[in-house]
């Protein structure tokens, strides 16, 4: 896990934050004052164009798939945030750390947590979570996250994988809870981990289609943003990588419809 720590900094992580300019090591930084110019995503969120100036996009594009991706924090504040995330979140314990698969209660092969807005509440795989209040660290990663792209979020889940052994099958992000035509903005910090997109037609032993699986690495620091109708057509999973031996978190920020 050293690879991925930091050395200490002093003050709070929002103090630092905002006074840290955004590496360019990992990722391509846009214009300036002397005629350079500005990438932006081929597909702008509608209204949101002020928002996309910053770090270069890869466009990923399939069938019903419509992703973008970049790196949206540089290496040493990567460090610092990874450092605070293993320091202030608290994941599920008991019953809350079990999944429900076909019928069947299951240990879950990572560890989990839920924030975000007071009254909200959200279920998938046999659980019905009340997210946890904000805490900085999050809040920081969900308002740099919305000042990019322009799209507000009021709830994140939180998987920690402590190594390659750590996984998540194949799942689409389709909850009723969701907000309809939202993205989800999934950010990674840590190891490097292998990120699949397998279409619906091309599941099971006998698919009705084959149509090539899309395969990412996403890396500390990054955001890779869901777009629809991505979760309508598409599974996603992180798959076992057993030389993987370092921990990574990953945040997947959301917009959910408040319970009436």
């Amino acid at each position: 896990m050293d690879r991925f720590l930091g050395k200490e900094v002093q003050g709070s992580l929002l103090g630092k934050l905002e006074e840290q300019e955004q590496s360019t090591e990992e990722g391509a930084t846009l214009g300036d004052n002397k005629g350079h110019t500005r990438k932006r995503p081929r597909r702008d969120p509608p209204g949101n164009a002020a928002h996309l100036a910053g770090p270069s996009w890869r466009h990923i594009r399939a069938e019903g798939l419509d992703c973008d991706y970049t790196v949206l924090f540089g290496k040493a504040e990567a460090d610092e945030i990874f450092r605070q995330l293993e320091e202030k979140v608290e994941y599920f314990t008991g019953a809350l750390a079990r999944v429900q698969v076909f019928g069947k209660w299951h240990s879950v092969p990572r560890k989990q947590a839920t924030y975000g807005d007071a009254g909200l509440t959200y279920t998938f795989s046999g659980l019905t979570l009340s997210p946890k209040p904000w805490i900085p660290v999050l809040e920081c990663i969900r308002d740099r996250v919305s000042g990019l792209t322009g799209h507000t979020f009021n709830f994140v889940l939180v998987n920690r994988y402590k190594d390659g052994c750590d996984h998540i099958g194949e799942h689409r992000d389709d909850e009723r809870e969701l907000a309809p035509r939202s993205p989800i903005a999934s950010v990674s910090f840590g190891a490097c981990r292998d990120f699949c997109f397998r279409h619906k037609d091309s599941r099971g032993k006998n698919p009705h289609r084959k149509l090539e699986v899309v395969r990412l690495q996403l890396a500390h620091g990054s955001l890779l943003m869901m777009n629809p109708p991505t979760n309508t057509h598409w599974y996603h999973s992180l798959p076992v990588r057993k030389k993987v031996l370092a921990p990574r978190v990953n945040l997947t920020f959301r917009k959910i419809l408040p319970k009436k």
